[in-house]
């Protein structure tokens, strides 16, 4: 499981240490992506594998899963740690989350996510107001904290 809250930077070349935390679980290979919230993803190669299975079950017919599917396979690609324990990441990943020196990598369960810090603290500064609200809504979908 991945948790925490990490500061790091990215060089002009889009490489970028992983945290120590978060390497074991990774892996030497593992898949990043294009995610949610213009943050990228990033995957074990085990939970990439069961991530894909269900988006393959997502009906072909419709074109909102479609259009998800396209987005988060075309973003993806396969990265692996280099010798100093950095991430090189493609500039096409690196401009959709508007990576630029500052970054901040934060473990959420069965992923990674890399966020340009100024993103990341504007989502958080918005998203902390409404976290109560957020929470009664999940009350909805049976879960208890």
């Amino acid at each position: 499981m991945f948790m925490g809250e990490y500061q790091h930077t990215i060089d002009e070349k889009g490489r970028m240490i992983i945290p120590a935390k978060f390497r074991d679980a990774l892996g030497s290979e593992f898949v990043v992506t294009r995610g949610l919230d213009n943050c990228l993803f990033v995957y074990p190669k085990e939970e990439w594998a069961v991530l894909e299975q269900k988006l393959k079950s997502l009906p072909l017919m419709k074109s909102d899963a479609r259009a998800f599917t396209r987005f988060f396979f075309s973003g993806a690609t396969e990265c692996e740690l280099d010798k100093q324990s950095r991430v090189n990441l493609p500039n096409t990943l690196v401009e959709y989350a508007k990576l630029t020196k500052d970054c901040v990598v934060i473990g959420v369960s069965n992923r990674v996510e890399i966020w340009s810090k100024e993103v990341w603290e504007s989502y958080y500064n918005q998203s902390e107001s409404s976290f109560n609200e957020i929470a009664e809504k999940l009350v909805d979908f049976n879960f208890d904290l």
